[in-house]
């Protein structure tokens, strides 16, 4: 990849200064996604499901702040902040769209400045996600990528170009994460069924997760939790799994992956593979899972259908090493309402250390709640929205203090949104 390639292949449009920030209402032409959603005209609430109390407030929580475009002009469907960066450090983001990624720096004055953009070797590329890490020797930050290939790409940030190239999952791979931690695990979820575990230091897999219990079509979300030793997935078939990651094999395996050495061994890694899920349920949604997060002990979960719902396995008493793998039973908590977001592959953000969520939809409007520790089921929502911001919302992402709120479209833009100083979570 020559170096005018990366200065010139994405250099962003300046917008315009804001029409204003206040909510309304646009009627748009229709939005382009990956697939048509198999969702019904009507969504049916099912017995014990449980609407927040969304408090009225006199203003939005955030502010517009500026917008770019960038000029590749296809959909953007992942963006990630480099939450792994200290307090006084740059706020950095990347965003994947197209064969591209491209890190921005948010400025505390305002703005947004390219820094980077890394374009893949082939054309034919079309990156869906991103997840940033480090290197364990040098610190220099990374940037994993992935999307319709099925090749990860783990990139040096500083230098522009990749470091490592991770092959093994049969199609495309929809998303990653790092281990909370152990920041040289490596998670992703694919079109192929499964999830697999990744050693990026040795450059091994360490387990496939999926098989004989596993999700039964597409891979489209997973999770750590913040101790890193459960992972929740989510697919195309209406499920929702749990995957214990804290036992004496995987303690194993993590351990031998770090002192592995492929030059030096005469065999191939063991990989481990895990059939059966330590949880497993299709009773939260009816259609297509694509976007999940642990929230402590709560796992957040979206689909088609204008709601995102807080639950957890077995019964609200019950603590996950009670809930046995044949029971399916789960406790709703508190379900998150909105409008307009009726086709997959649309990602909220959420920041737990401010207790913040954030989703887009079909007419380039966004959602933002904030949770109300002392009262679970209540929730200030307020929603954000430019007259410019007319395409869907795919994914949105928070400053670790979540000060700015950043999110992506279906048209190639960029969304930077500046929290208002005089609002409190």
């Amino acid at each position: 990849m020559s170096s005018d390639k990366v200065k010139n292949g994405n250099e962003p449009e300046e917008s315009e200064e804001s029409c204003g920030d206040e909510s309304a209402s646009y009627t748009t032409n229709s939005t382009t996604s990956r697939s048509k959603s198999p969702t019904s005209s009507t969504r049916s609430k099912r017995r014990g499901r449980r609407s927040t109390k969304s408090k009225p407030k006199s203003r939005a929580a955030y502010k517009y702040d500026t917008h770019v475009k960038e000029n590749h002009g296809a959909n953007i469907f992942g963006v990630a902040f480099n939450t792994l960066l200290g307090k006084d450090e740059p706020q950095v983001f990347a965003t994947a769209g197209s064969n591209r990624v491209t890190v921005y720096e948010c400025p505390r004055q305002g703005g947004m400045q390219l820094l980077h953009c890394y374009a893949d070797p082939d054309p034919d590329e079309v990156f869906y996600t991103c997840a940033w890490s480090y290197d364990l020797k040098t610190s220099s930050p990374l940037l994993a990528a992935a999307g319709y290939r099925g090749v990860i790409r783990v990139i040096d940030v500083e230098q522009n170009e990749a470091v490592g190239n991770y092959i093994g999952h049969g199609q495309a791979i929809n998303e990653l994460k790092f281990h909370p931690h152990k920041l040289q695990l490596l998670l992703s979820g694919s079109k192929d069924h499964a999830i697999r575990l990744w050693n990026i230091q040795s450059h091994v897999c360490i387990a496939i997760l999926g098989g004989v219990e596993g999700h039964r079509d597409e891979v489209l979300s997973i999770d750590f939790n913040m101790r890193g030793d459960r992972i929740v997935s989510s697919g195309m078939d209406h499920s929702l799994k749990l995957w214990c990651l804290n036992t004496p094999e995987f303690h194993h395996k993590i351990e031998l992956s770090n002192t592995f050495s492929q030059e030096k061994s005469t065999l191939p890694f063991p990989t481990v593979t895990k059939h059966f899920p330590d949880f497993s349920t299709r009773d939260i949604h009816r259609n297509y899972v694509d976007c999940v997060q642990w929230f402590g002990n709560f796992v957040l979960s979206k689909s088609c259908e204008n709601a995102i719902v807080c639950w957890k396995p077995g019964q609200l008493h019950q603590s996950f090493e009670q809930v046995k793998p044949s029971d399916s039973s789960c406790t709703i908590i508190a379900e998150f309402e909105y409008d307009e977001c009726e086709i997959w592959f649309v990602r909220f953000g959420f920041n737990p250390w401010q207790k913040v969520i954030a989703l887009g939809n079909q007419q380039g409007k966004v959602y933002v709640w904030e949770l109300d520790p002392s009262d679970p089921e209540g929730a200030h929502m307020t929603t954000l929205h430019n007259s410019r911001s007319v395409s869907t919302v795919r994914q949105i992402a928070f400053s670790r203090d979540a000060s700015v709120l950043v999110y992506v479209c279906d048209d190639a833009t960029v969304w930077r949104w500046n929290r208002r100083q005089t609002t409190s979570i």
